[in-house]
């Protein structure tokens, strides 16, 4: 008999992907068994990366682990999640705010998916001021943003500072 596959998603726009997305990502792997990192379209930002960028760098990033699965959505995540049959969502919290916004996200897409269950990981205290919101504000006034973003995500940050 096969043991089934224990899957999650884990949904941002990840522009760009920062350490803190990461921590959460490998400690969610500690108790899920699949990962889908999913690139959410959010027709209200205006993305540093287009979404094929952030798709390129997710999968160069995560190349060598099998667990973790890339895509992309432009519409609710607990309807990608039905669709794909992934029952688990992860939500990472920093201690600025998060919890509030992302309880009430979670209590609709109970409403809307009872199936569906929301699991909150708390962000590392070493990666809990990170965010992209700040990222890209440090990156747009020249600072080094590079102890804040994997390597991958880094170099695709000085190709852009380069093509500007």
């Amino acid at each position: 008999m096969t043991k089934e596959k224990k899957r999650a998603l884990y949904a941002g726009t990840f522009d760009p992907f920062t350490n803190g997305h990461e921590d959460i990502v490998n400690r969610a792997l500690g108790v899920f068994d699949e990962i889908t990192i999913l690139i959410a379209i959010s027709p209200s930002k205006e993305p540093l990366f287009t979404k094929d960028e952030r798709v390129a760098m997710l999968e160069e990033h995560f190349s060598s682990n099998k667990n973790i699965v890339i895509d992309t959505w432009d519409g609710l995540v607990v309807e990608y999640a039905r669709k794909k049959g992934i029952g688990n969502l992860i939500r990472g919290l920093r201690p600025t705010g998060d919890f509030e916004s992302e309880f009430q996200m979670a209590a609709m897409n109970t409403k809307l998916h009872p199936e569906i269950e929301t699991y909150f990981l708390m962000t590392a205290g070493k990666h809990y001021f990170i965010s992209s919101t700040m990222v890209r504000e440090v990156y747009g006034h020249g600072g080094d943003i590079i102890p804040f973003v994997p390597n991958t995500v880094g170099k695709y940050l000085d190709k852009k500072r380069k093509d500007v």
